[in-house]
């Protein structure tokens, strides 16, 4: 049986859903996901395919140079304001949802914490995730 990922955001404006599997599932802690979200770190899902991900409504977009250099495509509800997904230039067949954005944030299964230096003690993580300065390479 194929596992389904959906979701979308707070309005129901734009909803996600793909049977692909996530390649990597990540807590970030760079600036830009904690100043996105409002808190130590920001949660994400990467699919393999953005071809295998069916997108329905209209998102706006902002651009923005990631701790890499690399340029991230974050798209957002207009309606709501909700993240929906993400995308990277450098690498365009890659899309990342958000968890919280699931229907089912249960499916949401980390494997690893990225920019772990730029955290903070107030938002901990699980001590058994593998820690990475960086962003591993071919991610």
């Amino acid at each position: 049986m194929t596992k389904t990922y959906a979701g979308g955001c707070a309005c129901g404006a734009i909803r996600y859903e793909t049977s692909s599997e996530p390649i990597f599932q990540n807590h970030c802690k760079c600036r830009d996901c904690q100043k996105r979200s409002g808190t130590g770190h920001g949660s994400y899902l990467t699919f393999p395919q953005r071809a295998d991900v069916t997108i329905t409504g209209d998102a706006n977009t902002w651009r923005v140079a990631g701790d890499s250099g690399n340029e991230k495509v974050h798209a957002f509800c207009p309606t709501c304001g909700t993240p929906v997904y993400l995308t990277f230039v450098g690498m365009p067949d890659l899309i990342a949802v958000p968890a919280n954005s699931l229907d089912d944030p249960g499916q949401f299964n980390p494997h690893a914490v990225t920019y772990s230096i730029r955290g903070h003690g107030w938002d901990t993580m699980d001590p058994v995730l593998q820690t990475f300065e960086r962003m591993p390479r071919g991610t």
